[in-house]
């Protein structure tokens, strides 16, 4: 795994050093909802998309770190998401990756208006992308939106609100995950493996990929809430609990879910049997998610 902790750490800086840049500090009217948008773009993410879109230009034969504006796209969607996601309306969760979370630090009403600048702000950083064909960047833009929207992640988390404190199905339970969580790492994967010029039989293996990475990133997300600690996720745990909500471990219990994530991350690397060693970073982030603790 030294090999995989290498890139990710490579990756995320050369991700961080994109971010400084492109969302600058603004003076006058500007600096505080700017600086709350800021605060939460730089509060120690993973950089985990932008990682899996790198990835998969990788592996298709290209090179990732030329797309790092999509990349950073998708990581200020992401950042934009969990700022609402921890809004009192929602999870109403007061530490996010350790720190107080945005609404804490800035209040509600800016807290909204940074999620809403990191969102439309991530779609002019991502069609600024150099040195991509127009009608490939649009088109990954246009899946990006797709994935972030009513059809993907806003719709997974309209069904995760509306699901507390009923009991869902085994099918219900897997369409809101795959919304709310899998549709932007799907989108991620796809992007990486089009912006690259992959082949229709790379990118279709990509997705594949992509649909149980994300299964298995929520299962142990599921998992983590309830055995995790508060210290290393940066959040308390058991607030899935505390609201009531759906998961894995709920449905099928804490070791048929670990045993739900196993198979998963199985089916993932089996995915990736068309490819060589250009996809090993993959196969080693799915596995990652088997043992990680935050």
């Amino acid at each position: 795994m030294q090999m995989l902790k290498a890139y990710c750490q490579q990756k995320a800086a050369l991700v961080d050093e994109a971010l400084f840049r492109l969302v600058p500090r603004q003076a006058g009217y500007l600096a505080t909802v700017y600086e709350a948008m800021r605060y939460s773009l730089f509060a120690g993410g993973k950089r985990l998309r932008p990682i899996l879109l790198m990835a998969a230009a990788d592996a298709v034969g290209g090179r990732g770190s030329h797309y790092l504006h999509v990349a950073c796209g998708l990581e200020m969607i992401h950042t934009y998401s969990l700022i609402h996601d921890d809004l009192p309306a929602m999870d109403n969760d007061d530490f996010r990756r350790g720190k107080p979370t945005n609404h804490r630090v800035f209040g509600e009403g800016m807290a909204i208006l940074a999620g809403d600048g990191l969102l439309t702000a991530a779609f002019e950083v991502m069609l600024s992308q150099p040195g991509v064909e127009p009608g490939v960047l649009l088109k990954v833009v246009r899946e990006i939106a797709q994935a972030a929207g009513p059809a993907g992640m806003v719709g997974g988390q309209a069904v995760d609100l509306a699901a507390e404190g009923k009991v869902l199905d085994a099918a219900a339970l897997k369409y809101m995950h795959q919304a709310k969580t899998g549709a932007l790492f799907r989108a991620a994967l796809r992007a990486g493996a089009l912006l690259a010029g992959g082949s229709n039989s790379q990118v279709e293996a990509l997705t594949a990929y992509a649909e149980q990475f994300g299964l298995a990133f929520q299962i142990t997300d599921d998992i983590l809430d309830v055995t995790g600690s508060e210290e290393k996720i940066g959040k308390p745990v058991g607030s899935d609990i505390r609201n009531a909500k759906a998961t894995y471990v709920s449905l099928y219990s804490l070791e048929g879910a670990r045993h739900m994530a196993r198979e998963a991350v199985e089916q993932a690397k089996t995915a990736l049997d068309g490819f060589g060693a250009e996809a090993d970073i993959l196969r080693d982030l799915v596995s990652y998610l088997l043992t990680r603790d935050s």
